[in-house]
């Protein structure tokens, strides 16, 4: 048997993604797995899937939303990251995700460094993500061409690779991001699913 194969499907406007992105790395190394990155339009799945989260954030429950600060707080000095509260908030995430496969065809490690730069740059820094300077900043960060991943975000083919990628979780059950598949038909979704990812890994392949 093979090792297992871990898909994530993610969008760097979420900072539960920024916890679960940064969890899953050592994860996957410490089970000897390959990690298929996808990135998605998480808008397109919620406008599909779950539009109930247009209508939280409309009118937000406060008892429930001074505790999920609190939570996030707890969870990002638990994971060594910066999260804070950034004034564009959703961000148009667009360009940069369909910038995250010009990344991904230079290798995974690339597509890692581009998406943690955005993700730096969101929560930590609090930065526009949906302006281009910002994305090129991220990928000059990246070690990438700013101007050459600008020029693929703007394309037809990034266009098709997001939508794909988008309209495949929806299909698959997802209904958010981060989503996380483990040998295709296992899925867990969020960060605080981490244990049971690790665990799933551990498991045996059924024979």
């Amino acid at each position: 048997m093979g090792a297992p194969r871990i898909e994530v499907f993610y969008d760097c406007s979420s900072p539960w993604t920024y916890l679960a992105f940064e969890r899953i790395q050592p994860i996957a190394a410490h089970a000897g797995a390959q990690i298929a990155w996808k990135p998605i339009l998480v808008g397109g799945v919620f406008n599909a899937v779950n539009d109930s989260v247009y209508a939280q954030r409309a009118a937000p429950n406060l008892v429930k939303a001074r505790y999920y600060a609190k939570d996030l707080k707890e969870w990002a000095k638990h994971i060594g990251v910066r999260i804070g509260s950034p004034p564009v908030f959703p961000v148009r995430s667009v360009t940069a995700m369909r910038g995250a496969f010009f990344a991904l065809d230079q290798g995974d490690m690339a597509l890692v460094a581009f998406s943690r730069a955005l993700f730096e740059a969101y929560w930590g820094d609090l930065k526009d993500i949906s302006q281009p300077d910002e994305i090129a900043a991220c990928a000059a960060a990246a070690g990438l061409d700013p101007e050459a991943l600008l020029a693929y975000a703007g394309g037809d083919e990034a266009k098709a690779r997001l939508k794909a990628n988008t309209d495949e979780l929806i299909t698959r059950g997802g209904f958010g991001s981060p989503t996380i598949f483990i040998d295709r038909d296992q899925m867990y979704f969020g960060n605080d699913r981490m244990e049971l990812v690790a665990a799933a890994l551990a498991r045996p392949p059924a024979a």
